[in-house]
């Protein structure tokens, strides 16, 4: 949720479901009540900055590639209390989603440009060039990659002076519940990076069984 530059329309497109491969196998600490901590860095030409931030995974749905949660950043200058927002997340998994975003104002080369900077990413980049990643078997990869996108914010209003027009890469490890992302939104900083730890294991949130994502 970065400082808001210029005014932006939400996006209405919905990613279609995509024929693939091996999906991602369930991770124990990617599940409804996880928490996480850490920063966002938010730094531009003319300052440098970063925000604490924390998040909770609210819901998850494996089989549709779905999960989403809320995000409260703590120390943000022209905000007098911690602005939360809730995000809906794809989970890149060759079947309901591949690498290649396609709506939110991201281009193929966006992706590639943002995916590259994942240590964990250039195994995969030559099929991913291929076709999106459709072809991957990521059963039995350490880490999950997907996309979080701000939805709404939760305490504040739209005049809270942030924006929630991007969205963020994202790669999640397996071993150790650690997270990276890159913000992506041509009108802020490029590459603001976001960095998590797991910090607990909570109950609050809800899981899906026969849920139909509309």
């Amino acid at each position: 949720m970065p400082v808001r530059m210029v005014e932006t329309s939400s996006p209405s497109e919905v990613s279609g479901t995509i024929t693939g491969n091996t999906m991602p196998q369930p991770c124990a600490l990617l599940s409804v009540g996880q928490a996480f901590s850490g920063t966002q860095n938010v730094s531009s030409l003319q300052k440098d900055e970063a925000w604490r931030v924390n998040v909770r995974i609210q819901g998850y749905d494996h089989d549709r590639g779905y999960l989403c949660g809320t995000m409260e950043a703590l120390n943000v200058p022209m905000a007098d209390t911690p602005v939360v927002t809730f995000w809906e997340g794809e989970i890149v998994d060759t079947k309901n989603y591949t690498f290649y975003t396609g709506k939110w104002g991201a281009t193929r080369e966006d992706d590639i440009k943002h995916w590259t900077k994942f240590p964990s990413f250039p195994p995969l980049l030559p099929k991913v060039e291929a076709d999106g990643g459709k072809s991957l078997d990521l059963s039995n990869y350490p880490y999950i990659f997907m996309r979080w996108k701000e939805q709404h914010f939760v305490n504040v209003g739209t005049d809270c002076g942030l924006t929630i027009a991007g969205f963020y890469y994202v790669c999640f490890s397996c071993s150790d519940g650690s997270i990276n992302g890159f913000y992506y939104d041509p009108n802020s900083s490029p590459f603001q990076k976001l960095e998590l730890k797991s910090t607990s294991v909570g109950r609050s949130g809800f899981s899906f069984s026969t849920y139909e994502l509309q």
